[in-house]
């Protein structure tokens, strides 16, 4: 009998991280699930088999690392991890508190190398696996009222880059996900009422699209990845 492969989401909420839970459990892998909220999870494990899922908050980085370990003890290296982690601060910059931005890299930058820090090596000893990160136009740009949090997506892309060059080499995809889009959630319906329907971008089609790029052949990989919804205007 063959054993699943397994798969790490970690950063899930009812989104994006979500609808890639749902989409690698359909295809056969054992997930994991990372997320602060405990009782989501215990809602998600019910609904989804293979799926288990570890409470942590990412801006607390060594309990971060040591709920990394027991994912690893308990469900064995990860084959794919699918960092979707983010923290934002919005305002100009003299209304951020320094301690959110700092905390704000905590959770996105400081919290990808310490995933790969923790999880690649088992990688590169298999000669082989992915690591997909997801970001936004923050992590190309800066506009006045983002400042609280896009260098983070910034420095999180650098990251995710250097890893890319560092261990692709070694058999490892390493990939980042640019999502230019507003995410078809409630709440955003919600926001924006009037908008037309491919204004948004369908959760389960980023969720496609990311496991597709986990799964690219050795000969054709893709670094950064851009995804928006045909309406965008970019």
């Amino acid at each position: 009998m063959s054993i699943a492969k397994h798969c790490l989401v970690i950063g899930v909420g009812p989104g994006t991280g979500l609808a890639v839970v749902r989409h690698f459990a359909a295809q056969g892998y054992s997930v994991s699930m990372l997320a602060r909220h405990a009782g989501r999870l215990q809602t998600w494990e019910s609904e989804i088999p293979g799926s288990k899922g570890y409470a942590a908050d990412i801006g607390e980085t060594a309990d971060f690392v040591a709920t990394l370990e027991r994912v690893k003890a308990e469900r064995g290296a990860p084959h794919v991890v699918i960092f979707n982690a983010t923290l934002a601060s919005r305002g100009r910059y003299q209304d951020i508190p320094l301690d959110d931005f700092n905390r704000n890299f905590r959770v996105n930058t400081t919290g990808l190398l310490a995933t790969a820090q923790t999880l690649c090596p088992a990688m590169v000893e298999r000669g082989d696996g992915a690591l997909i990160c997801t970001g936004n136009t923050g992590a190309l740009r800066g506009k006045p009222d983002y400042i609280g949090w896009t260098p983070t997506k910034a420095a999180q892309r650098m990251v995710a880059e250097a890893l890319a060059r560092d261990l692709g080499p070694k058999g490892v995809h390493v990939g980042y996900v640019i999502i230019d889009a507003v995410i078809d959630m409630p709440f955003a319906r919600k926001r924006w009422p009037d908008f037309p329907d491919e204004f948004y971008a369908k959760p389960a089609d980023l969720a496609a699209e990311i496991y597709h790029l986990a799964h690219q052949p050795r000969s054709a990989r893709t670094f950064l990845l851009e995804l928006r919804p045909f309406g965008e205007k970019w």
